[in-house]
């Protein structure tokens, strides 16, 4: 196993099993937890993830697909492209993306952490990725907080591509983008009455 890369939770390895190119990602120990409730919460962390995984193969989400679970283990499929964060990429690109936010959130999974480092190009499609704050839910506040994050975190053309993609594909972006705007509302006073 290679290490990738470290998280504040996890760590990240690449494999080869059966000639089958793997990702391992590993919820570490943490030593200043009690060692029952590290256990646990690391063992329900990973259930929950390969959870999330499972059913968003069942509704089409380009996301890693779950190849096996252990206790504290995910093992997924690997993908080969460029995060976000790394590319710049035209408005109508973003589109695609909106599609994809639209189909996990119909699944009523909210990832958590809807940012360009959790986003990745393959090819000419894009894939969600890291699901350890993802939350199985239909609340339409933490679906509005996926569009917040991406939303400060790309200019206003890719955002308002990004937006035609999701309300194109989304079963109620409409109550979504109103809870959004609740959101930012919140925000906005909080900001003004602190200065």
């Amino acid at each position: 196993m290679k290490l990738l890369g470290e998280g504040a939770e996890a760590k990240i390895y690449s494999l080869n099993i059966f000639n089958t190119d793997l990702i391992a990602k590993v919820r570490i120990k943490k030593e200043y937890r009690i060692e029952q409730i590290d256990s646990e919460l690391r063992e329900s962390r990973t259930r929950k993830e390969a959870k999330v995984l499972h059913t968003l193969a069942k509704f089409g989400v380009n996301a890693p697909r779950l190849v096996a679970l252990g206790k504290y283990t995910l093992y997924t499929s690997k993908l080969e492209g460029k995060l976000l964060k790394d590319i710049e990429l035209e408005a109508k690109e973003f589109v695609k993306m909106g599609e994809q936010l639209a189909l996990m959130h119909n699944a009523n999974i909210s990832h958590g952490d809807f940012t360009p480092a959790n986003i990745m190009k393959c090819g000419k499609e894009y894939f969600i990725i890291d699901f350890g704050l993802s939350e199985i839910s239909n609340s339409q506040e933490e679906k509005a907080i996926d569009l917040l994050l991406i939303k400060r975190s790309i200019d206003s053309k890719r955002y308002a591509g990004l937006l035609k993609g999701y309300a194109k594909s989304s079963k109620n972006s409409k109550e979504i983008l109103e809870r959004l705007e609740e959101i930012e509302k919140r925000g906005r006073y909080q900001v003004r009455t602190l200065g």
